[in-house]
């Protein structure tokens, strides 16, 4: 990835931060986050993902709304961004940290059911040689 694309991606993705916590006023948006944005090689197709916190319904009434708004977000971006063509926005849900929480849990829950060592014996990784 160039740097040029690496400034626009960084530019889109706090500009879409700024719409939506500012000035889109669906109700059905609940708290969402852009947490990446990549653009094409040839700056023609962006891709914002969003993650949202909440339900599985929650998330999927903020995505309805993110998809309902997308023309709306691809104009606003326009007048904001310095770009001789828009790039046509998509917008879809980043599952990522859903899959790190369902990892951390998987994780704990297999730390909770190992037996305690006991502090008095030894393993063999702890007999001298």
């Amino acid at each position: 990835m160039s740097q040029r694309t690496e400034r626009l991606d960084s530019q889109i993705q706090q500009e879409l931060m700024g719409l939506l916590q500012r000035e889109m006023k669906d109700p059905r948006l609940g708290f969402a986050t852009v947490t990446r944005v990549t653009t094409t090689g040839d700056l023609r197709h962006v891709t914002a993902w969003v993650s949202v916190y909440g339900d599985e319904e929650a998330r999927t009434r903020s995505m309805a709304a993110l998809a309902d708004a997308t023309p709306w977000l691809q104009r606003r971006l326009g007048q904001r961004l310095r770009l001789r063509h828009v790039p046509a926005l998509a917008v879809r849900p980043d599952d990522s940290i859903e899959a790190g929480d369902r990892v951390l849990r998987l994780l704990h829950e297999v730390e909770s059911q190992e037996p305690a060592a006991d502090p008095g014996a030894t393993s063999a990784e702890d007999e001298p040689r």
